[in-house]
């Protein structure tokens, strides 16, 4: 089995986009017919988010943590004790390439870093910023960048580098280094396609808001 992992804070605009995706991923017949556990963890949310993954049929878990490795941490535990051999990671504000399960797969490695596109820049992200993103950003393979919202694991991987740490932002980044460390083969591909949200009112502080933010205001 594969699971999707998808942390949740108060997504109800996003989330349903971010579901299609994950569901047509999930089909994708470059599977062949594996099962696909889709995992939304609802941390503290207080809108329609529940509603919204109950009415796509997606499993779900509700916790009150407010803490994005935590977060990540129970649900990739959930998914482990239901018999996932990989886990890829999302977030809900992402919407996932129609083959980026297979693309991930098709790496065979322990761990994959993918790349994300920036969907539509925020109001107020000026073109000066955005001209910053892209010449720092790096669109290809052999990159360095690590997202949330497009990272892939092997079970066998994830438990040997001890699993997500419950910080508040960087808990992917925490991961992949725990990765190289146990000696992990790790693709930093551009292969698996991942589309994100340039929303500057980021749901985790010192994450992919606060990092676009700081282009905004260059020293």
């Amino acid at each position: 089995m594969i699971g999707i992992l998808i942390p949740v804070h108060n997504e109800e605009a996003l989330l349903p986009e971010c579901l299609k995706a994950a569901l047509i991923a999930a089909s994708h017949p470059g599977l062949l017919g594996e099962e696909v556990q889709i995992l939304v963890v609802l941390d503290s949310c207080t809108d329609r988010s529940a509603a919204i993954a109950e009415t796509f049929g997606v499993h779900s878990l509700s916790v009150e943590a407010r803490n994005v490795g935590q977060v990540r941490g129970m649900g990739a535990r959930h998914l482990l004790n239901n018999g996932a051999r990989w886990i890829s990671c999302t977030d809900a504000d992402s919407r996932v390439a129609t083959d980026w399960l297979v693309a991930q797969l098709a790496l065979g490695v322990d761990a994959v870093c993918g790349t994300v596109t920036v969907d539509a820049w925020s109001d107020g992200f000026d073109q000066a910023a955005q001209i910053r993103y892209h010449q720092s950003y790096q669109t290809c393979d052999g990159h360095r960048h690590i997202h949330g919202a497009n990272l892939g694991v092997s079970a066998g991987a994830y438990v040997r580098a001890g699993g997500f740490e419950p910080l508040p932002c960087h808990e992917d980044v925490q991961l992949v280094r725990q990765l190289e460390r146990c000696g992990a083969t790790i693709a930093w591909s551009h292969a698996p396609q991942v589309i994100t949200s340039a929303r500057l009112e980021c749901r985790a502080q010192g994450g992919f808001g606060d990092y676009l933010k700081g282009l905004m205001q260059p020293s």
